[in-house]
């Protein structure tokens, strides 16, 4: 799974990346997340607001920071439909 946080660098945006951080440690989830912070990469995604969660190139978030326990559903719900794509093919 790779987890990007998408953000100008500024503190909502570097909290974001934190949780995400944290969540994926704390639940032992394997996963690679990174931080990019290159405005033109956030407007080549369609991003208006950040910050801006992408899970496996899937935009799942934009504009808040949410709770650690509402990204550890996102990305369960995401790990989820990874699943079920994987068994269709």
């Amino acid at each position: 799974m790779k987890i990007k946080v998408y953000g100008s660098g500024c503190s909502t945006c570097k909290s974001l990346f934190e949780r995400v951080k944290k969540v994926i440690i704390e639940n032992e989830i394997t996963a690679e997340v990174e931080h990019i912070t290159d405005v033109q990469a956030m407007i080549d995604m369609g991003f208006i607001q950040s910050p801006a969660l992408v899970i496996d190139g899937v935009p799942v978030l934009a504009g808040h920071i949410p709770s650690e326990e509402q990204i550890l559903e996102i990305i369960k719900l995401n790990k989820e439909t990874d699943i079920n794509r994987e068994e269709k093919q």
